[in-house]
């Protein structure tokens, strides 16, 4: 999971969770697809916040083109230097805050552990822009922190209770909901109680 927006070393972050496997949401995102069958169209996922790269690579290793965003010039520069790297994968990369940045019409908006780091203020607009850009049968994966998680007073992250976080899908039908509470050390050794949400939704 992600160090606290507060933690300004992301680089060492990316370096160290390099090994980390994909979400369990964006596997799970991406196996509901295949059971759809094969596009007639390639199909774009959108990962916000991706960080180091542990879900834009499967996605491309599944043959998906990626755009990828994150704030931090490191994150595109660890991504773009795995090893890993689908060498015929078609990856966009874009350097910017995910709430101030603008993309294409998408199947798939992922976001791994980011979602949370964007201040309660600018969530709602960030929210309605994810699900208008989804394409009809597109999804979103990704996670929410819950209003019992350890880092909650902090206002540069965004929190929400269970109701809160159902209204926010009301115009999604639900694949996937999981409330997770526990307690853990981070990567940092730092120990700290988690609340968490991950979530599949699907546009209808």
């Amino acid at each position: 999971m992600s160090p606290t927006s507060a933690d300004k070393d992301w680089p060492n972050y990316y370096e160290i969770t390099l090994d980390r496997a994909p979400c369990d949401a964006v596997r799970l995102a991406l196996d509901n697809f295949d059971r759809e069958g094969a596009p007639d169209r390639p199909r774009l996922a959108v990962d916000l916040g991706c960080g180091g790269g542990r879900d834009a690579i499967e996605l491309l290793r599944r043959g998906w083109a990626v755009l990828a965003i994150d704030a931090e010039p490191a994150a595109i520069e660890v991504l773009c230097a795995r090893e890993d790297l689908p060498p015929t994968g078609e990856l966009q990369t874009l350097v910017s805050r995910f709430e101030d940045a603008s993309w294409p019409d998408a199947d798939l908006v992922n976001s791994g552990f980011a979602l949370p780091l964007v201040p309660q203020a600018k969530f709602a607009a960030l929210w309605q822009r994810i699900v208008g850009s989804l394409k009809s049968g597109g999804r979103f994966s990704g996670q929410l922190y819950g209003d019992r998680d350890g880092w909650v007073g902090d206002p540069t992250n965004s929190f929400f209770t269970r109701d809160q976080v159902e209204r926010l899908l009301d115009q999604l039908e639900v694949e996937h909901f999981h409330e997770e509470e526990v307690e853990s050390k981070t990567r940092r050794g730092k120990t700290k109680r988690w609340h968490v949400f991950h979530i599949i939704a699907r546009k209808p």
